[in-house]
């Protein structure tokens, strides 16, 4: 029996994986779960899984947590970084799902690597912030990462037996989001809540908008240069509106594997969990008579330069990633806050990324300063915005 740490059990990954757990029961045990801040789900989550360790943002959550659960035999309520770490390197565990939203997931997700679990990741900052030193953690521990995006399980899935120096470039699929067929005009206009509907997946609010902006993608790009060890030049992005196919492989003799699905995470998350097996679901089958039509485009990033910025950082390297990430995060929170502009967002951002002077092969202290003046740089450049 497998025994799972779940970093972020509240969110949308936790509560999918902890779907395909219970429907599992003789495959895997849950030994801790860490949370923000419903600690009504949470408390639901320990009364039903019964971890040993829990975590959650801050004290005072942790405390009412405390004070509402009915479930209290040997259950350890801990709180902030250091209980992420906690519920990350837990003794029991034989795998770690990392889907922290943000960069908050890079500690945690660097103490279950030192303590030797396996992570099963679905926070790509993670890699966009660190990829180097994550991957050279990774590879000293003997641990596997394994990706959860359907994006990158996928191609981790069509490179499954085959010859990396057969690799020619791999493609990541793109939805495109609510707004792929907004004119520039429109977009000047468009409001949080459009912003928050996104037309094929379910997922937090973050990276709900990123989906629409197409940073999320852009991320994704960096990501999978840490994942696959690949040059930027070698991956490509294409908007695919029906969200079937979820990524392609291309090879040198020009053959291409795709892997295709239904869009439900709840299919990577348990790819992840059982590796190398598959695992039977409830989910209806692709039926690819009724999908119709599969579409694939160019992305524009005329309107959408966040993927262009997204790349030209992660081509330059060092802790540009981290600054571009950090600023993205401070301008998606003022967004859905309604202080900004969608269109705001990639100014921001690349107003910040121009008064960087980034580090090259920077330390993790050297990283996480960079983050910390990012963060710093775009909330006065959103306060300025809007006095």
């Amino acid at each position: 029996m497998k025994k799972i740490a779940i970093l972020g059990s509240t969110g949308s990954i936790g509560i999918s994986a902890l779907d395909i757990i219970e429907k599992n029961p003789k495959r895997f045990e849950v030994v801790a779960l860490a949370a923000g801040q419903n600690v009504s789900l949470i408390k639901k989550q320990i009364e039903k899984f019964h971890p040993r360790v829990v975590a959650l943002k801050n004290k005072e959550k942790a405390l009412k947590l405390g004070e509402i659960l009915t479930v209290k035999n040997n259950i350890k309520i801990l709180y902030g970084e250091e209980g992420l770490k906690e519920v990350a390197s837990c003794a029991p565990a034989d795998m770690v799902i990392s889907a922290i939203s943000g960069a908050a997931g890079l500690i945690p997700t660097l103490a279950a690597i030192e303590a030797g679990k396996d992570v099963a990741l679905a926070n790509k900052e993670t890699m966009v912030i660190a990829g180097e030193i994550v991957t050279k953690q990774a590879k000293q521990m003997g641990i596997k990462i394994l990706p959860i995006d359907s994006e990158h399980s996928a191609i981790f899935q069509c490179l499954e037996g085959q010859k990396r120096n057969n690799l020619s470039r791999i493609i990541l699929t793109a939805s495109g989001g609510p707004f792929v067929n907004f004119t520039k005009k429109e977009l000047k206009e468009v409001k949080p809540n459009q912003a928050l509907r996104h037309p094929k997946w379910k997922m937090g609010k973050k990276v709900t908008v990123d989906s629409a902006s197409l940073m999320n993608k852009g991320l994704e790009v960096i990501e999978a240069r840490w994942l696959f060890n690949l040059e930027y030049n070698n991956i490509d992005v294409l908007i695919h509106p029906q969200s079937i196919v979820h990524s392609m492989v291309e090879f040198i003799d020009g053959s291409i594997l795709a892997q295709m699905g239904i869009p439900d995470m709840r299919i990577p998350i348990a790819y992840a969990l059982t590796y190398p097996e598959r695992i039977t679901n409830d989910l209806p089958p692709l039926n690819l008579l009724e999908t119709g039509n599969l579409e694939f485009y160019k992305p524009d990033i005329k309107k959408f330069p966040c993927l262009a910025l997204a790349y030209n950082a992660g081509i330059s390297g060092g802790t540009n990633p981290a600054v571009l990430n950090a600023a993205n995060e401070v301008a998606v929170e003022a967004y859905i806050n309604g202080k900004i502009k969608f269109t705001d967002l990639p100014n921001i951002i690349e107003k910040v990324l121009a008064l960087h002077d980034s580090v090259e092969n920077p330390s993790l202290e050297e990283i996480l300063q960079a983050d910390h003046w990012a963060r710093i740089q775009a909330s006065q450049n959103i306060e300025r915005k809007i006095s």
